[in-house]
């Protein structure tokens, strides 16, 4: 088990209620994380459901995925659209059309506006391959072992307008050692990925999540 960092968020979408929590999940490749949630909410007891898979490439892989799960999908073409706020209102649309309440970024290689970042302020989600505040943007695994760091890892985190920027939900750490290459750390990485995005969207989904002066507050049983 990958240790975690509990940091210190305002909402409660799921309090009082047994309803499940709508998710959308924008994906741009393999979905691999999207499986990880797929598998999660299919678990009788977990809090969330995915309503949507919006993807901006026709052949990611994740619709695949989203497909063979009975998950409704969408294809938005950034191509098709002028500017990047165009294109973001297009996706809100289609994410306001199947009720969702909260957006998970898995995989989707494209830069959110700031109008898009404002829109779904505290309903937005991404997870990155470092320990943020450490290492934003891509090539993390590269920069990590160049920097000599010993430890590496993910984080959930809420979106704001400023690249791989926002509170921290959920931190996971992982060992760099002395013969890895970036792709083996990637692997690393990426199996402490999938614990903590199904455990960040269960505790959102729980209403234990509140954020209070830009910092996660996670609340107990």
């Amino acid at each position: 088990m990958h240790p975690l960092s509990y940091a210190a968020h305002d909402s409660s979408p799921l309090k009082g209620e047994q309803k499940k929590l709508r998710i959308g999940v924008l994906i741009s490749g393999r979905g691999s994380n999207l499986q990880t949630l797929i598998y999660a909410c299919a678990g009788p007891d977990f809090p969330a459901e995915i309503a949507l898979v919006i993807s901006n490439k026709a052949d990611a892989y994740g619709l695949e995925r989203a497909r063979a799960a009975g998950i409704q999908t969408t294809i938005i073409n950034h191509k098709d659209f002028s500017n990047r706020e165009t294109f973001d209102r297009a996706v809100t649309d289609e994410l306001n059309k199947a009720g969702v309440q909260l957006v998970c970024l898995a995989g989707f290689m494209r830069l959110l506006s700031p109008w898009f970042a404002e829109e779904w302020r505290d309903r937005l989600i991404n997870i990155h391959p470092s320990l943020l505040p450490k290492f934003k943007g891509l090539h993390t695994h590269e920069a990590a072992i160049a920097a000599g760091e010993k430890i590496h890892g993910a984080t959930v985190h809420f979106v704001r307008p400023e690249l791989d920027d926002g509170p921290i939900i959920l931190q996971a750490s992982v060992p760099i050692l002395a013969n890895d290459t970036p792709e083996i750390l990637a692997a690393r990485v990426l199996e402490a990925e999938h614990i903590i995005y199904p455990r960040a969207v269960r505790l959102y989904a729980e209403g234990r999540v509140n954020v209070i002066e830009e910092k996660v507050f996670i609340a107990s049983n």
